[in-house]
């Protein structure tokens, strides 16, 4: 006979005598179990209580604020998945992504068992020794697996495993793992069922418990930074000696503002746009003690082709540290727009009657051509139930990914963020109050040259009377206020909930530019070409991998001034922007002027770090070419 918990209390409730009603007496929850009947972490407590009743309401259900968790236990704790194969040749990435703690039938030492969601048992103390127990997992069982602890350590459950009648009297306590993360909730939507039924002769009794895994949850900027990364170029050239100074720069930024741990490196593939190939991300459940037990997962970027990738499963997978792979994505997306720097998270908030307790990812589409980021990829993060991306039109932008002109900053306020937003129409009026002051014949930019590279010689007056700039960047301005609008009407963020910052941009071709040199790309590009490391000698930015040099569909530009919002949080009160290499008027750059004072005024501390030839010329800055782990530890529930 199954029962659920609610019945059986509600049998112990009232007990009757002849002649008289006693009073309602509780349920005596230390009392032998007469029937089968597990518990789990439904509260979220961090333990499984199998004397009282705080596990039994909500059982069988789940909720974003209730009911048992278990984890994608995709790491690998002892390091034992091999990064290559017989005589050192390179795994496949399929076969790379294969292997994790969840791959094999074994728990993988302590660390594994500490990523095993509990369910226990309650004491059956008076069963007789001929009865058995059975366990089954009746829902999602083709990714779920259960171990038994016994006195020779954890035993994988299957349908033949047996239990003891001395392992029911004292309790059975089960470890529970799911083989993978959500990736299709129409395939799976993380939902597992086990039952236990105990035998006895020719009578049975048996009982359920529902968990959910763990969603896969990307990190927002509320969370404090704890590393970075970054690519480490080798090499004596030029080009390399630059982004090795970058290297080292990011490194004193970050022990100054209070980080410790060092950098970590990438260092074999050589794509300098670190941003772009990975998306941390996390999942975590209730630990004793209120922790919570917390697993990274790196998300890899929807580019098979792109291979820096595998370093994340050659060097970082690990201890507590998983890699997520995205596969079958050749379709008719743009590979750009697959970029994670194409991935950001507004912080937690509610409005209009949702929440988003863990934040909400935004991501850029194109919507004058209809190119969006991988399917599969928006169907992961949208199967996890918690983030549901909303896309934002960054079809005026080359590169097109939200990093470029959106971010969002920790505030003292009731929402507790502010949206920080590239404001064109901001750097359009420094010009034109400079060349008003007199100063037309200043140089727009004062960067000095490098080797191969002069210096850029257009004035003030000459980007002013250019052919596109002002009609490029009332563009943007238009696209941007599009964009705004939308993630007010989203969020409920108001006009003083803004902070606007400085910003221009340009058209991509050289001819467009004038005076401006030619970049490398940041374009799905991945390792760098030698045509990057020698200074813009690429002529033409790689376009889209199905075929894309056909006429564009609409105006796409990237920063003309390094975007200050495409830098860093390093803390609560503490911003990395690229350095701006304004015009110098009265020994100041007026760039880095109006900039720091948007950044001081939204409460932060700004810090500059010049990207100009390793990053800024590629279409990207500070943030495209570093990445960043945040802590995880808070509850997400």
């Amino acid at each position: 006979m199954r029962t659920s918990h609610a019945r059986r209390a509600a049998l112990a409730v009232t007990v009757t005598v002849v002649g008289a009603v006693l009073a309602p007496v509780s349920p005596a929850f230390g009392a032998p179990a007469a029937r089968a009947d597990l518990r789990a972490d439904v509260n979220r407590d961090g333990r499984v209580d199998v004397t009282g009743a705080t596990d039994n309401a909500g059982e069988d259900g789940w909720s974003p604020t209730r009911g048992a968790v278990f984890l994608p236990n995709i790491d690998d704790d002892t390091k034992r998945c091999a990064a290559t194969g017989a005589g050192g040749k390179p795994l496949p990435d399929a076969r790379l992504a294969a292997c994790n703690d969840a791959s094999d039938t074994v728990v993988n030492g302590t660390s594994d068992a500490a990523d095993l969601a509990r369910v226990r048992s309650v004491p059956m103390a008076d069963l007789p020794a001929a009865s058995t127990g059975t366990l089954k997992v009746t829902a999602g069982a083709r990714n779920t697996r259960v171990f038994v602890k016994r006195s020779t350590g954890w035993t994988w459950a299957t349908d033949r495993t047996r239990l003891t009648a001395a392992e029911l009297r004292s309790g059975v306590e089960l470890g529970v793992e799911a083989t993978d993360v959500i990736r299709d909730d129409a395939a799976w939507g993380g939902r597992a069922v086990i039952r236990l039924t105990v035998t006895t002769g020719k009578r049975s009794t048996s009982d359920e418990i529902t968990l959910r895994v763990a969603p896969l949850l990307t990190q927002h900027h509320l969370q404090q930074a704890q590393q970075l990364m970054v690519t480490r170029l080798p090499g004596k050239d030029d080009y390399a000696r630059q982004q090795q100074a970058f290297v080292n720069g990011l490194a004193a930024e970050v022990r100054s503002a209070g980080i410790d741990k060092p950098l970590l490196t990438f260092t074999k593939y050589q794509d300098i746009w670190a941003q772009d190939f990975v998306e941390p991300g996390y999942v975590s459940m209730p630990a004793p003690g209120g922790r919570r037990q917390a697993m990274r997962v790196l998300l890899r970027s929807a580019q098979p082709y792109r291979e820096a990738g595998r370093e994340l499963f050659e060097k970082l997978r690990g201890n507590g540290v998983g890699v997520v792979q995205v596969s079958g994505v050749r379709d008719s997306e743009e590979e750009t727009l697959n970029s994670t720097g194409n991935l950001e998270t507004i912080p937690p908030y509610s409005h209009g009657g949702r929440s988003f307790p863990a934040g909400r990812i935004i991501m850029g589409e194109r919507k004058d051509n209809g190119s969006k980021p991988a399917r599969a990829m928006r169907t992961l993060l949208k199967s996890q139930g918690f983030q549901d991306p909303l896309l934002l039109d960054t079809s005026w932008l080359d590169v097109g990914h939200v990093d470029e002109f959106v971010q969002f900053l920790p505030a003292d306020t009731p929402r507790g963020w502010k949206i920080g937003l590239a404001d064109p129409g901001a750097g359009l009026r420094l010009l034109r109050e400079a060349q008003t002051a007199g100063h037309g014949g200043t140089r727009m930019f004062s960067v000095p040259g490098r080797k191969g590279l002069p210096a850029p010689k257009e004035t003030i007056a000459q980007a002013l009377a250019s052919k596109w700039l002002v009609a490029d960047n009332t563009m943007a301005a238009q696209r941007i206020r599009a964009n705004l609008e939308l993630l007010k009407r989203e969020t409920g963020v108001t006009d003083a909930e803004i902070v606007r910052v400085p910003a221009l941009y340009t058209r991509g071709s050289e001819d467009e530019r004038g005076d401006r040199m030619p970049r490398l790309t940041r374009m799905g590009a991945g390792r760098a070409p030698d045509a990057v490391r020698e200074f813009g000698q690429q002529k033409q930015i790689e376009r889209n991998r199905n075929g894309a040099d056909a006429a564009r569909e609409a105006v796409r530009t990237s920063a003309y001034v390094p975007g200050a919002v495409n830098g860093i949080l390093l803390g609560k009160d503490r911003y990395l922007a690229p350095r701006q290499w304004g015009p110098v008027i009265g020994g100041k750059d007026i760039f880095t002027t109006a900039v720091t004072a948007a950044y001081t005024g939204a409460g932060m501390k700004v810090s500059y770090l010049d990207d100009w030839h390793t990053y800024h010329l590629g279409m990207g800055e500070v943030h495209c070419g570093t990445n960043t782990l945040r802590d995880i530890s808070a509850a997400w529930w």
